[in-house]
């Protein structure tokens, strides 16, 4: 298929992204520092949920050398709630190589060395701030280009993932690039939806392989689902002379970087028996269910009000109370003691 075979295409989504498209704050004001923080936010979490935190972002950091001269754990707890914490890592590390080098990077090949960055929000950066001509391929991507053309290869294989990408790439109109990648993604987003696709709507359902049998919603196709493990926690919650007992969760696992309350973690089908010093300790939750990408987490809550601090590992640090909202906590956490964000 050569590239003159997708010309066709052009004049009707982008006709349709003139009248439609979304109106986002980092579109409107294509700065590189609001357009990445906007990728790097809305990796894994929807528009709707991720907007508030880029508001919170560009409030409190509203350049990238005012985020390079942030403190992690500031970094982190304006994070809270989102997951996939090393996005926020990632983010800072990020921020201060940039601030390092005086200017945003200008290109792909430049882009797509930053800390967390991937080939889909390198081309986003780099053409719709820079107007270079890279084709992004992300979920909305996959799914507005496999329905079009009836592909049936899984988007999580090796091949799939080239194909689409080559695909993306032979189809993108060089001069439009910009435009062009936000109209695919609205398109996807909007109209042609993982569920009850508003294909009647469509601007390229004249064009589109499986519009005239109906069967969008096999589209995508997947080779097959990630297993997910279950993992059981024990949460106590230890308060002692107006301060908390909590630590910061090592690297290696999930939340790395955040804190956490005293925690057992049940290893195989047994039981753990809380420690002599919780005695009189009060349950608050059981078997609250928490999911993640590849693990489900069950967790009971406990509350212990100790006399005296009992002796715990030497990575947990007794917080005042009034300071607690200053620490990063795992949305999970929050929820078994029912802390809210101040």
């Amino acid at each position: 298929m050569s590239k003159t075979d997708h010309n066709h295409l052009h004049a009707p989504l982008l006709g349709w992204f003139a009248r439609h498209g979304r109106e986002l704050p980092w579109r409107t004001d294509p700065e590189p520092y609001r357009v990445w923080l906007s990728e790097i936010i809305m990796q894994q979490t929807r528009i709707s949920q991720g907007m508030a935190y880029w508001q919170r972002f560009v409030a409190a950091w509203p350049t990238v050398d005012r985020l390079a001269g942030a403190d992690e754990q500031q970094v982190m707890r304006l994070w809270q709630g989102l997951g996939y914490y090393s996005r926020a890592r990632n983010l800072h590390r990020a921020a201060k190589l940039i601030a390092a080098m005086g200017a945003f990077p200008q290109t792909y090949a430049e882009i797509i060395r930053l800390p967390g960055v991937g080939p889909y929000t390198a081309a986003a950066i780099a053409s719709l701030c820079f107007g270079e001509a890279q084709a992004v391929v992300d979920g909305n991507v996959y799914r507005v280009l496999s329905r079009l053309y009836a592909i049936a290869t899984p988007i999580d294989t090796t091949q799939g993932q080239r194909l689409f990408r080559d695909l993306a790439r032979d189809i993108l109109p060089p001069d439009r690039a910009a435009d062009w990648n936000q109209a695919m993604m609205d398109l996807g987003a909007m109209v042609c939806t993982p569920r009850n696709p508003q294909c009647g709507e469509c601007p390229l359902n004249v064009y589109c392989a499986v519009y005239p049998d109906g069967t969008a919603e096999n589209h995508p196709v997947k080779q097959g689902k990630v297993k997910q493990r279950e993992r059981r926690f024990i949460y106590l919650w230890v308060e002692c002379g107006g301060c908390v007992a909590l630590r910061r969760r090592p690297g290696g696992d999930i939340w790395q970087g955040l804190w956490e309350p005293y925690m057992m973690e049940v290893t195989g089908c047994g039981t753990a028996a809380l420690p002599p010093w919780a005695e009189g300790a009060v349950l608050l939750r059981s078997g609250m269910k928490h999911v993640l990408s590849h693990q489900v987490l069950l967790a009971d809550a406990y509350r212990v009000e100790a006399d005296r601090r009992p002796t715990l590992p030497g990575d947990y640090r007794w917080v005042p109370l009034n300071e607690v909202d200053r620490y990063g906590l795992p949305r999970l956490v929050q929820k078994l003691f029912a802390l809210t964000d101040t």
